[in-house]
């Protein structure tokens, strides 16, 4: 668990931003971005993700107490509120992650299990920018505008057209292996970041190792995850890895 002192209030108040869904298109690019890319951030919003839930947990006991104390005694006394979502104080949260940790109420989050370790750590690649689109590879980047807009079906569809022509290609094996793990359809990309990973010089075989990495743990495949994560220098699989030794 991490210590408070060494995040900001602005950082943590981004990370919480960012856990409840109100940051901007814009910023959660940037967000996720450095997700993938900063070593230790992953474990740094995983740790204030917990330390939120516990709050929320207890905060849901306490309004629940006061609902039963204040029920109203007849429908006159009735008011129709506005609900309300406040960000919670930040004196309020070191004192309760403390808290937290003292009471052990970790128990929630315990067991780092595969599911939980790849929701934190997955995020789909990015794409490439499509401003670099010409009339040689005009359908491939008309598929990555479907992809980076999250239409990684349609993409996925699109590249394959693409990869009868060329089966070994690790551009399109890889981002049709990102496109199909975005949707949820872990086996299929295995197959597609394998060949990746086979290449002798992919320009993605650093990142595929790492997307294969993450397959092979939502699978159930630990062992295979823990080989593929020590094949790339990918800055999260090294906090990953800690977590699955």
């Amino acid at each position: 668990m991490m210590n408070l002192n060494d995040i900001s209030q602005e950082e943590f108040e981004s990370i919480e931003a960012y856990l409840n869904g109100q940051l901007s298109d814009e910023d959660v690019m940037v967000f996720e971005n450095r997700l993938k890319n900063e070593e230790g951030f992953a474990s740094k919003v995983e740790d204030i993700k917990t330390i939120l839930t516990g709050l929320e947990t207890q905060v849901m006991k306490e309004q629940l107490d006061e609902f039963h104390d204040e029920m109203p005694n007849s429908q006159e006394d009735i008011t129709t509120n506005e609900p309300k979502v406040k960000s919670l104080h930040w004196k309020r949260i070191a004192v309760a992650a403390v808290l937290i940790i003292g009471l052990g109420s970790f128990w929630l989050f315990n067991g780092n299990s595969n599911d939980r370790l790849y929701s934190n750590y997955f995020t789909p690649d990015p794409g490439l920018p499509t401003t670099m689109s010409s009339t040689d590879n005009y359908e491939f980047y008309e598929a990555m505008v479907d992809y980076k807009q999250g239409d990684y079906n349609t993409a996925g569809q699109k590249w394959k057209v693409l990869l009868e022509a060329k089966p070994k290609s690790d551009t399109l094996n890889y981002f049709i292996g990102s496109a199909l793990m975005a949707n949820d359809k872990i086996n299929e990309a295995i197959n597609h970041l394998k060949t990746v990973t086979e290449s002798n010089d992919g320009a993605f075989k650093n990142e595929a190792y790492y997307y294969l990495g993450l397959a092979y743990l939502k699978s159930g495949n630990t062992d295979a995850a823990i080989s593929a994560l020590k094949k790339t220098n990918v800055p999260k699989s090294k906090d990953l890895l800690k977590k699955l030794d």
